[in-house]
């Protein structure tokens, strides 16, 4: 009498090999591309801003917290984050509607216009703030103008937010610009073909699509403005109390030697910046679980 067995079942290899890769990724050296990457951050961001927080300890708390809340510290903070403010918000309104003319309409030049959107990317800050002071001095080409109407652009805070608008411009443009282009224009003709106003249209049907970018684009405008010193320190004017910037400050202390007094401002100023990136990156997740949630 014949008995058959039964082999137990093997395993498909080539199934098995595919979701190790699958899990591991197509190319290998996960371990050795992160080690890289930790090092890397470590000798370049981690260990110089490491001693920032090691210097602001070693004075204590008592000197820290008198040379952060200085009154001269406490204007040049206002000075600086109330600047950047006010240059994000004129950039949110502008950076919209450059976008919108360079997304949704055809005119001569519009490449050209498209790539001096780019030019404060590429420009040397320190170049950008020499050529704003020029213009908007007293014997400038728009401040011989400005100033016999009584607005003094040049050396005063004024400046410092022209300056800021000049160098935040582009992070909203490019940040709203690949939003406007992947928008439906099909939804706006529905809106319209039932009867929606332009304004409603805009309000209930554009700008949530592209309100995570405007977001996005704002913050980094605004960050990029709290850091700002190239073109701002040469139009600002750099009187205490009135036109000194955060960072001029910092710059003022270490050439006095008074190191641990720059440490503690920089250290506040570091966790602004920790607190604005975080913000940021909220922002680019909501904009990012939007965008899947739109496609499912």
């Amino acid at each position: 009498m014949a008995t058959s067995t039964t082999l137990p079942a093997t395993p498909d290899v080539p199934a098995r090999r595919a979701r190790r890769a699958r899990r591991a990724g197509v190319l290998p050296g996960f371990g050795l591309s992160m080690g890289f990457t930790i090092l890397y951050m470590s000798l370049i961001v981690l260990i110089p801003l490491s001693t920032l927080l090691f210097k602001s300890a070693s004075v204590g708390w008592d000197a820290f917290w008198a040379a952060a809340t200085a009154p001269r510290v406490l204007a040049s903070y206002r000075l600086t984050f109330g600047a950047a403010l006010i240059a994000a918000l004129v950039n949110l309104v502008f950076g919209l509607m450059v976008a919108w003319s360079l997304v949704r309409y055809e005119f001569p030049g519009k490449r050209i216009v498209d790539a001096l959107v780019d030019l404060p990317f590429a420009l040397p800050t320190a170049v950008a703030g020499i050529a704003l002071t020029s213009l908007y001095a007293s014997n400038g080409w728009m401040g011989r103008w400005l100033e016999p109407l009584g607005l003094k652009v040049a050396y005063t805070p004024v400046g410092i937010v022209v300056a800021l608008i000049f160098i935040g411009l582009p992070f909203v443009v490019r940040t709203v610009q690949p939003v406007l282009e992947d928008a439906e224009r099909e939804l706006e003709e529905a809106a319209a073909s039932l009867g929606a106003s332009r304004l409603q249209t805009i309000a209930k049907v554009l700008l949530p699509g592209i309100l995570p970018a405007l977001l996005t684009g704002f913050a980094l405008a605004f960050a990029r403005g709290v850091g700002e010193y190239g073109s701002v320190v040469f139009i600002a004017g750099n009187m205490p109390m009135v036109s000194e910037i955060t960072p001029l400050l910092i710059i003022t202390k270490l050439e006095q030697y008074d190191y641990a007094g720059a440490a503690s401002i920089a250290l506040v100023m570091l966790s602004l910046a920790f607190v604005l990136l975080l913000a940021i990156n909220a922002l680019q997740w909501w904009q990012a679980r939007r965008g899947l949630g739109r496609a499912s």
